[in-house]
């Protein structure tokens, strides 16, 4: 089980989370983990591919929301990027924002399981 360090160590602001769960780590480290098992991560990748804007959007605004309240900020910041182009509805190629949204969930997942 990684620590708070570890976390912060990845580029999440373990301060403002904690805050918003007043100083509870061991919550904290029990919410990371549910982030793996978030259906809209494949929500926002088949909205992409089936050329489904308004569902890759609901998809990322959730995702942004999730991860913004954890501030896992690595993870966080493409989340943020691709929802707001798909705001705008832009015809963009998000297979870069995809590919780093799913390597960033990757390395947050190896953290869990003792490979980081």
């Amino acid at each position: 089980m990684p620590t708070v360090e570890d976390l912060k160590r990845y580029g999440a602001n373990t301060e403002e989370a904690l805050s918003r769960l007043m100083g509870n780590e061991a919550f904290y480290l029990a919410l990371v983990p549910r982030v793996f098992e978030e259906k809209n991560f494949e929500a926002l990748s088949s909205g992409i591919s089936e050329g489904d804007l308004d569902k890759a959007f609901e998809a990322a605004h959730s995702l942004k929301g999730v991860l913004g309240n954890l501030e896992l900020t690595p993870l966080l910041k493409p989340v943020v990027e691709i929802t707001e182009m798909l705001r705008r509805r832009e015809q963009a190629d998000y297979a870069p924002y995809l590919d780093e949204i799913f390597r960033q969930k990757e390395i947050l997942e190896g953290l869990f399981k003792g490979e980081g």
